[in-house]
Parts: structure tokens; C-alpha cells; sequence
């Protein structure tokens, strides 16, 4: 399978690898929706995972409490899980950006491809996943 971000298996599983703490941004607290299911796998998986998600705010999910926004998170955050739709993504790329100093990964779930987001986040220092998903890709390689 062709992905947009050309990242090979070795720059997936190094940047799995190197992330401890992840924004799920979208994260929904019905266990039917795919980004309760990817919080909770992460979280299992030993990542601490802040979610975010302005209806949820003070509320738990994944061992956390929910944040409204991004600029909400008080601590230092790896990598940004975007599960939102690909129209809306470019704001959430900016405002991770904005608000999480030392940010690294920008990770869009599986059907988000926004390049001009992403051009901006690899010129501001951020690598870019795109059109996958973590908890599929750590079993495929086997993390």
C-alpha cells in the first residue's frame, strides 16, 4: 500500500518508539467509535494519551482527564493523533503547533491527507503521519 507521508516501516516504528505522550485530538468516549478504541489500545500499549475533545472536557477516558483544547495541555506532548475530518485538520495542525512547544509528531488517522497542513508542520520541525493508524501499524511491525 502507497502512503502519501513516504515514511518506510523503520521511521514508523522510530517514531512510535520515541513517543511517550500523545494529543488524541477528536478522542470520543463511545467505545464503538475507532477513536476510543485507538485510546485505549495506545494507553494499554503504556503511552499516556491526553484526550481532547471539548465535550468530554473534565471527564476521563484512556486513565486521563479530557482536555477542551490543545492550548488546555499543560505538559510536554510527542506527538498529536488527529481524529478529525481532513477540512478541520489544518486548524488542529496549527494550533498543535502554536500551542505544544518541542511538538514531533503530527499524526493524521487513516483518510486524512492534508498536505498543506503537513508541509507546514515538517517546515516548523514536525514530522508528519498520514492515512494511518497506530494501532494498526504497531502490531504490522510487530512493537
Amino acid at each position: 500500500m502507497q502512503h502519501v507521508d513516504q515514511l518506510t516501516d523503520a521511521d514508523i516504528a522510530r517514531i512510535l518508539g520515541d513517543t511517550k505522550v500523545i494529543a488524541l485530538v477528536g478522542a470520543s468516549p463511545k467505545p464503538e467509535r475507532p477513536s476510543h478504541q485507538v485510546g485505549k489500545f495506545l494507553a494499554a500499549r503504556g503511552y499516556k494519551v491526553i484526550p481532547v475533545n471539548p465535550g468530554q472536557a473534565g471527564k476521563e477516558l484512556f486513565g486521563q482527564t479530557c482536555v477542551a483544547t490543545l492550548a488546555d495541555i499543560s505538559e510536554p506532548v510527542d506527538m498529536v493523533d488527529i481524529f478529525r475530518k481532513p477540512e478541520v485538520t489544518g486548524q488542529v495542525v496549527d494550533d498543535a503547533l502554536h500551542e505544544l512547544q518541542g511538538l514531533k509528531y503530527i499524526w493524521m488517522q487513516l483518510d486524512i491527507v492534508n498536505e498543506k497542513a503537513a508541509a507546514l508542520a515538517r517546515a516548523q520541525g514536525a514530522e508528519v503521519v498520514m492515512d494511518r493508524c497506530p494501532a494498526i501499524e504497531i502490531p504490522r511491525l510487530g512493537l
